[in-house]
């Protein structure tokens, strides 16, 4: 592991890591100067005031959690089977999963409008929550895999030596050891599914389905364009990845770097 321990070396690394983090916090600085313009603290008041707005926001945690779970359970148990379990070509079936991560989720739009519909799960929420976790999933046992590769192969050696099957060492090895990198498939899990806007617009039509990435639409016609109150609409989106991030700060971190491509 890569360590520094010379206190110019720890300056040099922090100006370094400074410089490369202000790109990206600019427009998040100038999102949230924008949404004090005008009105000031009137531009959240009137988002908030939205007819169902708090309708929206539970509807974005109700798809942002079904996609957790399934993205979690699957990724865990497809990352095990591909690290630590004998399966015959598992690494064509690995490189096949990971092909998908060049399928742009524009490019899916007409396929899953037609098989929702014919289904019967248009305007439900896993019209929603069943296209994003299969989107999330390649990338998530990418990362996943990798973490898992990283457990000694002793430590389940010696569970089947003590009667231990294929899914207790699941049970009891895999899920308490890689909690920092389930960390880091939650948080970018969330991200990816609170954030989705192309999906809910497309599949959930009626009025109590929306979810809160559609709020900014409620301040754009035809002769009003109120950029205050996007940005306003913005922010109070993006505070419950903030605290999530913030509750998983270390575990986020210690998962992302072990799960790293080496």
């Amino acid at each position: 592991m890569f360590e520094v321990r010379r206190w110019w070396s720890k300056g040099i690394l922090q100006l370094v890591a400074t410089l490369l983090v202000l790109p990206y916090l600019f427009p998040l600085v100038a999102m949230v100067q924008g949404s004090f313009q005008g009105d000031g603290w009137g531009n959240y008041r009137d988002v908030l005031r939205v007819p169902g707005f708090f309708r929206f926001f539970v509807n974005s945690a109700i798809i942002a959690a079904g996609v957790i779970v399934i993205v979690y359970v699957v990724t865990m148990l497809a990352s095990y089977g591909f690290a630590k379990l004998h399966i015959r070509a598992r690494e064509v079936y690995f490189w096949l999963l990971l092909a998908c991560l060049t399928l742009p989720e524009v490019v899916l739009l007409t396929p899953l409008f037609t098989t929702t519909q014919a289904v019967g799960l248009f305007d439900t929420y896993w019209a929603v929550i069943l296209p994003l976790a299969a989107l999330q999933v390649p990338f998530a046992v990418l990362l996943t895999r990798n973490f898992i590769n990283g457990l000694p192969d002793e430590m389940f050696e010696a569970a089947r030596v003590d009667g231990a099957n294929s899914l207790r060492g699941f049970l009891y090895l895999v899920i308490p050891l890689t909690r920092p990198i389930a960390a880091a498939v939650l948080i970018f899990t969330l991200i990816g599914a609170w954030n989705d806007y192309l999906m809910p617009l497309v599949f959930l039509q009626s009025q109590d389905m929306q979810t809160i990435t559609l709020v900014p639409q409620f301040f754009v016609g035809e002769f009003s364009n109120d950029q205050t109150k996007i940005l306003a609409s913005a922010v109070l989106t993006a505070i419950p990845e903030i605290v999530a991030y913030l509750c998983l700060q270390g575990l986020f971190e210690r998962g992302l770097s072990a799960g790293a491509i080496k």
